[in-house]
């Protein structure tokens, strides 16, 4: 039975996921999750903190995440049955406890017992023998400098563990969530359906095993490692661009330039503008250093400076800065101190042309910063120790002719990073921005693709964008924005409008939103997960449902008075 109470807080966490990005938004949804601990109602404190946990996600907040997921596993421990109306809720809760542990390993601010903590309850749930929990403690090994054990729960990993993952266990509802829970029973059909969410995504396991072996100085191996993506017979949204860059020293380092350069300028080509592609560029940048290509290097260091004021991580930013550091210590070298990069202000710093030692200077003090940071939190010199012995690297390789930027995306037939086929109607295939504009074309529609990867096409009076969100790009996020506005004055009516459009509609999830003083834009939002895949069919409906209802929405704010 819901009761007033009920509707005030689902109606006040509606009204919470409709505000604007950003602070606000995560204090009002911890609000509500805190009101909602207050007065019983768990069912909104769960819904609260899932939406917490994906406006974290989604705006890279990732050390943000441990609190709310710790608190919704709780509850799910304490009533099982909370999840029962929320059908892949449970699949989401394991994947978000994987990105919550992985958060460790992207910036000093969680703390080491803290992901210890998670991690050892993930292996209560799913086993201490179970394949998420032995990738994760080996990353963590190798993060604190602890090579043995990292070898050691590899070879665990990569083996698969000694048995499969296991059902999660119901927890007793006095025990506190610190406390291990009981010993779960082995389920043999337990990942019979696919791939446990804790796991992270399959088609990237490639590559981060590749970095550990290519840290532990295999070359070889690591490219052995990334054999399943470079052949092609993995795929996912990140591949095969991730797995490239990740390919590009050991390439160098095997003998291999003319490979490394070409799989270079393919990368590139998708890193330099994708905000999840961060992580990449240091390795981008390494290539260019260690390879001989200096101006080009110093080139993407200055196009993507910017970007060092808006980081994805901590982690990802200590390694970019301190391959810029590297790139510019050797330009020096070799005679190009005088060169200056501009760098765009931000905050109390303002825009200057900064000149190559100075900026790696700047670069390396950020670098050493950070590496400091992190070994204070895990009680080691390992990060210091790895920034310096980046820093101490000379070029491996003469540098070889690099591809035009503008050479089409197909390979040699006989070289193996070469694209899969485009998939058949009913095959299923990671959501990409192709897939996307195939389904356009199939209908004859007009559009732009924008720089970032965003599809703009106008319908009547609606402009719908299709973009790519969440960690690996498997959500399908289409906004829809009403040609008609309104004066500022009329905002009552303007939410009366969007309430009773989702009170009577289903898509899209309307809001209005004011980009400026004296005028209000309808807008709404459709948003699917794709975790899993589409099938081009299946995204043909999708789309072909999202422009219907958003012509129809933006239609009837076309007819208001």
């Amino acid at each position: 039975m819901t009761t007033s109470r009920d509707r005030g807080l689902a109606e006040a966490l509606a009204d919470a996921r409709d505000l604007p990005d950003g602070e606000a938004r995560y204090a009002e949804l911890e609000r509500i999750a805190g009101q909602a601990d207050a007065t019983g109602d768990p069912a909104t404190a769960l819904a609260a903190r899932f939406a917490l946990v994906e406006a974290y996600l989604h705006h890279g907040q990732r050390w943000r995440l441990l609190e709310p997921v710790r608190r919704c596993l709780a509850a799910v421990d304490r009533m099982p049955g909370l999840l029962d109306a929320r059908p892949g809720d449970a699949e989401a809760l394991r994947r978000h406890q994987r990105q919550a542990v992985e958060a460790f390993l992207g910036t000093p601010r969680v703390g080491l017992d803290q992901a210890r903590s998670l991690l050892d309850d993930l292996a209560a749930r799913l086993g201490p023998d179970a394949e998420p929990v032995a990738e994760l403690r080996c990353r963590i090994a190798d993060h604190l400098g602890d090579e043995p054990t990292a070898r050691r729960e590899y070879d665990r990993w990569r083996d698969g563990g000694s048995g499969p993952a296991r059902p999660t266990p119901r927890r007793d509802p006095d025990q506190s969530y610190d406390q291990p829970g009981p010993t779960p029973r082995r389920d043999p059909e337990q990942t019979a359906g696919g791939p446990d969410p804790a796991g992270g995504c399959p088609g990237c396991a490639p590559a981060r095993r590749a970095e550990l072996l290519a840290g532990w100085g295999e070359p070889a191996a690591a490219l052995d490692a990334l054999r399943p993506v470079l052949d092609g017979g993995l795929r996912c949204t990140d591949q095969p661009e991730r797995a490239l860059a990740v390919a590009l020293l050991p390439w160098l380092r095997t003998g291999e330039p003319d490979r490394a350069a070409r799989a270079h300028v393919r990368a590139y080509r998708r890193h330099r503008r994708e905000r999840t592609a961060f992580p990449q560029l240091a390795a981008h940048l390494r290539f260019c250093a260690l390879g001989g290509h200096l101006d080009r290097g110093l080139d993407i260091l200055a196009e993507q400076l910017p970007r060092l004021d808006h980081p994805y991580d901590d982690l990802s930013t200590m390694e970019f800065a301190a391959a810029g550091a590297l790139l510019c210590a050797l330009a020096a070298e070799t005679g190009r101190s005088d060169r200056r990069l501009h760098r765009p202000g931000h905050g109390a710093r303002p825009a200057a042309e900064v000149e190559v030692v100075r900026l790696g200077a700047e670069l390396l003090a950020l670098a050493t910063e950070l590496a400091g940071s992190f070994d204070a939190r895990n009680g080691t010199g390992h990060q210091s120790g790895r920034i310096a012995s980046w820093l101490a690297e000379r070029p491996v390789a003469e540098p070889v002719p690099l591809p035009a930027d503008d050479t089409p995306d197909e390979w040699p037939a006989d070289d193996p990073t070469t694209r899969p086929a485009e998939p058949a109607a009913d095959e299923p295939a990671p959501l990409s921005l192709a897939l996307v504009t195939a389904a356009l074309d199939r209908r004859g529609d007009g559009y732009a693709t924008e720089p970032d990867g965003t599809v703009v096409g106008r319908w009547g009076e609606a402009v719908i964008q299709f973009r790519r969100l969440g960690g690996r790009g498997e959500i399908l996020h289409a906004r829809v924005v009403a040609a008609r506005r309104l004066p500022a004055a009329r905002l009552a009516e303007a939410y009366a409008f969007c309430n009773a459009w989702n009170h009577d509609r289903l898509l899209p999830k309307a809001y209005v939103h004011e980009p400026t003083e004296g005028e209000l834009l309808l807008a709404g939002d459709v948003t699917t997960d794709l975790a899993h895949g589409v099938a081009p069919a299946q995204l043909d409906v999708l789309i072909d449902a999202t422009v219907a209802t958003g012509v129809s929405y933006a239609a009837a704010a076309t007819a208001l008075p």
